[in-house]
């Protein structure tokens, strides 16, 4: 077997584009030539976070709806009307990661199936993961209770690894110049480099060409 080649996804779970990604990852990950490892951002956390508001909204949505072209994912009429349309909340990915990093620490083979699911809340049922509640069910539904547990009760490890898991993910972007999410880091050993993140949107060969050459 050729040698594992390590990957690094950055990602936000608010991203529209990391949303439509998740069809290709979902082919990478399981790959034995391939070592994955999903790292949440927090671009749209703290300070990146933002009001909800009808400008806002119909931007994510045009933007919405070029994503469902180019790659077939679901943004349901739910999720325009209950989300976008809820004026009410912050646009704020930090319970998300948060969720995220709970189950990174109690199940963390499980992170990217957690990830789908929480996408899969948004853009198709309509719920809002922006709320820890409904993140809890979410986790609870794929049977990670201990990280549902975790979640709706954050205790000091927990913030301190949701910082530190955010400060490294800033860290990769930084070194390697990645403007935005979705980013795949791909390499072995201490050679690796950034793959453009146009290549989770065309073949598969051709991504898995390009993180094996990295």
């Amino acid at each position: 077997m050729a040698p594992t080649t390590r990957v690094t996804y950055l990602f936000d779970p608010l991203c529209g584009w990391c949303y439509g990604a998740s069809p290709m990852l979902d082919q990478l990950f399981g790959r034995p030539d391939l070592a994955l490892e999903p790292l949440a951002t927090g671009l749209f956390a703290g300070a990146g976070a933002r009001p909800m508001d009808a400008g806002f909204a119909a931007f994510a949505w045009t933007n919405d709806q070029r994503i469902a072209r180019l790659t077939g994912q679901v943004f349901s009429e739910a999720y325009r009307r209950t989300i976008l349309g809820d004026h009410t909340r912050l646009f704020d990915s930090g319970p998300a990661t948060l969720a995220l990093t709970a189950v990174a620490l109690t199940a963390p083979d499980r992170v990217f199936d957690a990830l789908k699911a929480i996408q899969n809340a948004r853009y198709v049922d309509g719920r809002d993961n922006t709320d820890s509640t409904v993140l809890a069910q979410v986790l609870r539904s794929l049977g990670l209770t201990d990280g549902a547990s975790r979640l709706v009760d954050p205790d000091d490890a927990l913030i301190a690894a949701y910082r530190a898991r955010l400060d490294s993910a800033r860290a990769e972007m930084d070194r390697f110049g990645a403007g935005g999410v979705p980013a795949l880091v791909a390499g072995s050993g201490d050679t690796r480099r950034l793959i453009p993140s146009g290549a989770l949107f065309g073949g598969l060969d051709t991504l898995v060409a390009k993180l094996q050459a990295a």
